[in-house]
């Protein structure tokens, strides 16, 4: 078997997260204690209790996934085995990066915090949105984000075939949905977010990221994680730094990191972390690859490694 990780990014969080491992598992507790007193303020008791919009808030969001996943990490890590490679979408890359010893948790809790804080302030000073385009494929969609003239409007989320989400300013993001309407779209959905996330609108977050990271000690991981903006193995810490800062600006090129982890030999994934989004796309993107999702009590329960 040829293991590879994938972690969740922003939007898989949820009220009562957390809340049954727990109570079930002293990693758990003990990770969401220190994701705590790392971050000054109670993370865990909003994770299970809410409310809900505090916890949907980019800032809180952010961390919170990232705690959840490094708890199912934990609980799971003596019966992994081997790892030939790790993934994460858009945040979820950070998670990757502390699965594979690049970052402390401690830091990319600190560094998580603090993107999401740059990127709810972006969208303050440069208002922009996002929209999911169904039915497209990449190309089709790159040419329909060329023509748009009124603003801006990039692709943000290569996710899989005929699922790709664009984002820019409100101008160039209604122009970019009309168009792709007209081309062929089978649903154009405009998306409820907070800023124009992955474009060029984020790239006062991006600097004030690479501040924050240029600080941080960055190890090369243990195993190859995939980037986001390449979609290639990365096997350098400083090479990882500079990609988590890129990839504020850059298209999430998910289908094609899964599509090359599959060309490596990866004959399994595991999800680890809220939800089972990836696992979902993975039908698309890794089709006939086995997908497992561990984020709920009764997954860890009878997930044998």
């Amino acid at each position: 078997m040829t293991l590879a990780l994938i972690f969740p990014g922003q939007g898989s969080q949820y009220v009562g997260m957390g809340k049954s491992l727990a109570a079930a598992y002293g990693a758990a507790r003990d990770t969401f204690a220190e994701a705590d007193g790392v971050l000054d303020f109670r993370l865990s008791a909003l994770m299970a209790d809410g409310p809900g919009d505090s916890l949907t808030a980019t800032k809180n969001a952010q961390p919170a996934i990232l705690a959840y996943s490094v708890a199912v990490l934990r609980i799971v890590g003596e019966r992994l085995g081997p790892v030939a490679l790790a993934a994460g979408h858009s945040l979820g890359e950070f998670s990757a990066h502390v699965a594979a010893g690049t970052l402390s948790f401690r830091s990319a809790l600190e560094a998580v915090r603090l993107r999401g804080e740059l990127m709810y302030q972006a969208g303050l000073d440069r208002p922009g949105t996002m929209a999911a385009v169904l039915g497209l494929d990449d190309s089709t969609l790159e040419e329909v984000c060329a023509k748009v003239d009124r603003g801006i409007c990039v692709p943000a989320n290569f996710n899989s075939g005929g699922q790709v989400v664009i984002s820019g300013d409100a101008a160039g993001v209604e122009q970019g949905m009309a168009l792709a309407s007209d081309a062929g779209a089978k649903r154009v959905l405009p998306l409820n977010v907070s800023g124009a996330f992955h474009s060029p609108l984020m790239e006062p977050a991006a600097r004030g990221l690479r501040d924050h990271l240029e600080a941080i000690e960055f190890e090369n991981p243990a195993y190859p994680v995939v980037s986001n903006v390449t979609a290639r193995p990365v096997t350098s810490g400083a090479r990882a730094r500079d990609l988590l800062v890129e990839q504020l600006t850059a298209p999430v090129r998910w289908a094609a990191s899964v599509s090359a982890m599959v060309e490596a030999g990866v004959d399994r994934f595991l999800e680890l972390g809220p939800g089972t989004v990836l696992c979902g796309l993975n039908k698309r993107n890794a089709r006939g690859v086995r997908c497992t999702s561990l984020g709920e009590l009764a997954d860890l329960e009878v997930f044998g490694g």
